[in-house]
């Protein structure tokens, strides 16, 4: 048994992993506003209606020893793959924060509210967001006004805006600091224009502007008198933002990789071929999950789903191929949530003891990867040496399937072509080496005559 790092914030409850289940404590602190929840039907209701996780009332017995005082258990379903708001695609953040203001409207509607609005408290099946965190429900006062509205505005509506109408994805921003953008650092790239936005005013200017206040007046400052704030009014407020960012769309710019699927270098024949390898091998390992690394728009996700796969996490480093891939599967509503990884830069431990948010590789699950057409960008582009990108991919999943495109490739070639050839030891002998040190080589193949060397390993014995 163990708490979960990223569960501490909030007295109300823990959330504990025990025996492959997960399940939550509630505490004295949050008894009453759960059992009011728990009682009116909302959290049954919101459950059936696909807003919230399920959650089970397990027996105590057994339980009370893992978390002394705790009151209630609840116990949740495993989630196959936990992600952050840093890692989503534009189409994904927006997801996110249009389902949080929908949940929270949809809860002022039966007599509750949001106690808070962090982007944490999002995940996604497939994707689809659900909202996790029961214990942030609580029974709405009148007159009570928004609590996570600089929240929202910091871990939604900033990184979107800062996406939709500056041009500037917010990971590296949102990463560094893992509570979001705030606004008085996002107002100093506003310009006129954009301030002519009541939206922009009223959720980035007006709360850079009391932040700056306060910050001014210093701790000698009386303390402000809470503002009343009537139940249509917030719910006209929640509706008018969740209209503007249902409305925020990427700027048409051309990524480097968005049309890798119908641009590269294979023909009909090996691209069928690839997909009868990649078919056949995700068949014979029947993975409940699969990482495809360096998925584009996710052609061969589909294709691992076609051959058995129940779940696939797919990761790239373009956002123009992780929009079409999360169009295309978010209609298909298929189990497949494309997330965004650079990587030679994969998210960190971070936060509190440096555990809060977990590294890509503590939270990686997978019982089988893909890496197709990814080692040359690690071994050529970014100068990884092959060892150690093949130790990297393989330590991702027991099994796999990976891609070599040799120095005669013409994606290689492209990689090379500005710079010198200073690696000799990128060499199919030298790759399949590195790979049978490390496990088994149960099929390799090529993919059409002279055309790339691809193999299934296993690394169970």
């Amino acid at each position: 048994m163990k708490f979960d790092a990223g569960s501490f914030r909030d007295p109300s409850g823990r959330v504990l992993r025990h025996d492959n289940r997960v399940l939550r404590a509630v505490f004295d602190a949050g008894a009453t506003q759960f059992r009011a929840a728990k009682d009116s039907g909302v959290l049954d209701e919101m459950i059936a209606q696909g807003w919230l996780l399920p959650a089970d009332t397990p027996a105590s017995e057994g339980l009370d020893d893992l978390a002394p005082g705790a009151v209630h258990w609840l116990e949740h379903p495993v989630l196959d793959f936990v992600s952050y708001p840093y890692e989503w695609c534009f189409s994904a953040l927006k997801a996110a924060a249009v389902h949080h203001l929908d949940f929270h409207i949809a809860l002022l509607g039966r007599g509750f509210t949001l106690s808070d609005a962090t982007a944490y408290n999002i995940q996604f099946r497939g994707t689809k967001p659900v909202f996790i965190d029961h214990l942030s429900i609580i029974a709405y006062e009148e007159g009570s006004a928004w609590a996570g509205q600089r929240q929202f505005g910091m871990q939604f509506l900033n990184p979107l805006y800062l996406w939709a109408k500056k041009g500037i994805a917010p990971h590296a921003w949102y990463r560094g600091s893992m509570e979001g953008i705030e606004p008085e650092e996002l107002v100093k790239l506003l310009g006129l224009k954009d301030r002519l936005s009541f939206t922009v005013m009223a959720h980035i200017v007006g709360p850079a502007a009391f932040a700056r206040t306060r910050v001014a007046e210093g701790l000698e400052a009386k303390p402000h008198r809470a503002a009343h704030l009537p139940k249509h009014r917030l719910i006209a407020m929640l509706t008018s933002l969740r209209d503007y960012i249902a409305g925020l769309s990427l700027p048409g710019e051309k990524t480097v990789w968005d049309d890798y699927a119908a641009n590269n270098s294979y023909d009909e024949a090996r691209r069928t071929a690839k997909h009868g390898f990649v078919a056949e091998a995700v068949r014979q390992a029947a993975p409940a999950m699969l990482f495809d690394i360096g998925c584009n728009s996710g052609e061969f996700s589909r294709t691992a789903l076609d051959a058995g796969a129940r779940n696939v996490v797919g990761f790239d480093f373009d956002f123009g191929a992780l929009e079409r891939a999360f169009a295309q599967f978010d209609q298909a509503n298929a189990p497949v949530l494309p997330l965004w990884l650079d990587a030679t830069n994969p998210s960190p431990s971070q936060g509190w003891a440096g555990a809060e948010r977990k590294s890509m590789q503590d939270r990686a699950n997978a019982d089988m990867v893909l890496a197709l057409a990814v080692i040359h960008h690690l071994a050529i582009a970014k100068n990884i040496p092959l060892d150690m990108a093949v130790d990297w991919l393989m330590g991702l999943a027991p099994s796999g399937v990976i891609e070599f495109p040799s120095k005669s490739d013409p994606m290689v070639q492209q990689l090379l072509r500005h710079r010198p050839d200073i690696f000799p030891h990128y060499t199919e002998d030298a790759f399949l080496q590195h790979v049978s040190a490390r496990g088994k080589i149960v099929r390799q193949d090529r993919i059409g005559e002279g055309g790339r060397l691809i193999i299934a390993y296993d690394r169970r014995g």
